[in-house]
């Protein structure tokens, strides 16, 4: 006799619960303090920025699953200012400001 259906989510849900505390912990475990290697650190200090990058590249680049095929689409001039912005000024909202300028007119005057 198998167990219902609810049985394998909820089991999952603990499984999961449960790997998630053990790997988020783990060096609150150890006995004396952990000195992560410098490569690390440094690495770590930009996984978030290659993060902002895998979830905007597609989005940015692509429509439908397939790469761009025209340079008439509002979210290219709009990226490209906000980069530019950003290598002037670096903020989050001078960059977020300046995309939006190029793209709400691109988008609702020019219909990109």
């Amino acid at each position: 006799m198998t167990p219902p259906g609810w049985a394998y989510a909820a089991a999952t849900i603990v499984g999961m619960a449960a790997v998630t505390a053990i790997a988020r912990n783990f060096f609150l475990f150890a006995r004396r303090d952990t000195k992560l290697p410098e490569p690390l650190q440094r690495a770590l200090q930009v996984a978030p920025l290659a993060a902002i990058v895998a979830v905007l590249a597609p989005e940015i680049f692509m429509v439908h699953g397939a790469l761009l095929d025209t340079w008439r689409d509002a979210r290219l001039p709009a990226a490209a200012a906000a980069t530019l912005f950003y290598a002037w000024k670096p903020g989050v909202l001078g960059p977020l400001i300046a995309g939006l300028a190029f793209y709400l007119p691109l988008r609702l005057a020019l219909g990109w």
